[in-house]
């Protein structure tokens, strides 16, 4: 497994201790109704259009503010992933490897095993500190720190 180097100009991430097994996050990870769970800050609403886990798989989500109609979300393609520790994508690909309508980052989502749980790690890479500034005038740290919180909640109420 490849790793890449932290660049603090163009790459923004989000750190935490979940205190369940790193088992139980790869699930709500990779099961659609888990995912809709806590993959958006509360209350918005989400919906899984498709989750297919393999490189070049197609990663879409679409959100409801009210839980009427729903909107494009996430339309991305799966770079990589590693059975219980790693998932990788990135929205300049769709799935099939076909190229995004608006290409801003690719992301990449760790998970290793802690003696009180699972160190989990979502950083979003950028092409350029412009982007970077962009992400996180949009709100990266509350809205990637509030979805790892709730995902958080989601598997260890489990435990």
């Amino acid at each position: 497994m490849m790793t890449v180097a932290f660049d603090p100009t163009r790459d923004l991430t989000v750190t935490r201790l979940i205190k369940a097994p790193r088992a139980a996050v790869w699930r709500a990870w990779t099961t659609p109704k888990s995912l809709e769970q806590w993959w958006l800050p509360a209350p918005t609403k989400c919906q899984v259009v498709k989750l297919d886990l393999k490189p070049g798989g197609a990663f879409e989500t679409r959100m409801s503010e009210d839980g009427g109609t729903f909107m494009p979300h996430v339309t991305a393609c799966f770079l990589a992933i590693d059975d219980q520790s790693r998932i990788v994508f990135t929205d300049t690909l769709k799935g099939g490897w076909r190229p995004g309508d608006q290409p801003f980052m690719t992301a990449i989502i760790t998970m290793k095993d802690h003696p009180e749980g699972t160190d989990y790690a979502a950083t979003a890479m950028h092409r350029n500190s412009d982007d970077r500034g962009k992400h996180e005038e949009m709100g990266f740290h509350d809205g990637w720190g509030t979805v790892t919180a709730q995902l958080a909640r989601l598997v260890e109420k489990d435990r």
